[in-house]
């Protein structure tokens, strides 16, 4: 069943802008990373990029978050990475509290269910996670938390 709400833009300027070019582009556009603090950042930005709905634990309002993309035979895994700060971001509470969500990936958006992963299935999906972004393994360098991993699976019927 489709998220259904009113959608909140993110506070930081740099998302807002994001989630409105890959999703006014249909899912043609914005696809990769973009700067995070403008043209003079040269950090890769090939790497390719979904798009996550959530809904907010505390708002009750549609929240989006551009997020690396990580695929494997039509699941996606999203990493609570923050960047390897001391604190998940703010998506993480949302999934936790309600893990309906929507994925766009490109053009196509899915109705999925999240569910935290640990154990050996942890193992190997943060495999393919580092695979897709190096950046992952410092992330948990950089952090004493264990960074939280979560699967999303199709809901049957869905989009």
């Amino acid at each position: 069943m489709p998220l259904t709400g009113e959608y909140e833009p993110s506070t930081a300027q740099v998302v807002r802008d994001h989630v409105e070019l890959y999703e006014g582009s249909g899912g043609t556009e914005g696809t990769t990373m973009l700067p995070l603090v403008g043209p003079e950042d040269t950090r890769r930005r090939d790497l390719p990029v979904v798009v996550l709905t959530t809904v907010g634990a505390r708002s009750g309002k549609l929240r989006k978050s551009p997020l690396m993309r990580v695929e494997h035979e039509g699941a996606y895994a999203v990493i609570a990475s923050n960047g390897g700060t001391p604190q998940h971001p703010v998506w993480y509470h949302n999934v936790v509290a309600d893990p309906r969500v929507e994925l766009q990936d490109g053009p196509v958006r899915q109705d999925m269910r999240a569910r935290e992963v640990t154990g050996a299935e942890k193992t190997e999906w943060w495999a393919r996670a580092v695979e897709a972004y190096p950046d992952f393994a410092d992330y948990q360098q950089k952090t004493t938390r264990e960074i939280p991993l979560f699967v999303l699976e199709p809901v049957p019927g869905g989009h």
